[in-house]
């Protein structure tokens, strides 16, 4: 489930990848066995394309990585959450339309 514009993040590798890298990012929370994941997975890939060089996009498998996603207070997959300098700034939970994950995304790289 990944592109060579989406990096697969895990418990180790998130904090150095995303809080301490300080680009704009965009990280989707998602798991293996859940369908509407895999539905947003083509998006989060599209999305990863069109702003590659601006947006660093990554993946967390929520069972393999249970810190990381007990620490954003994940409840529900998929969830993709925006970061800028480091901080979390916009959550979204559930199947996302493009036009609202891009909306979001041209926002936070103001």
């Amino acid at each position: 489930m990944s592109s060579k514009n989406v990096l697969e993040l895990t418990d180790d590798t998130f904090e150095d990848e995303i809080l301490q890298d300080g680009v704009a990012a965009l990280v989707d929370f998602w798991a293996e066995w859940c369908m509407p994941c895999r539905m947003l997975a083509p998006t989060v890939e599209e999305i990863a394309a069109e702003y590659a060089g601006k947006l660093k996009v990554g993946k967390v498998d929520t069972d393999a990585n249970r810190s990381i996603s007990m620490k954003f207070g994940i409840s529900a997959i998929p969830t993709i959450i925006l970061f800028k300098d480091g901080q979390a700034v916009k959550k979204f939970v559930g199947l996302q339309q493009k036009k609202d994950l891009k909306a979001a995304v041209d926002q936070v790289l103001v």
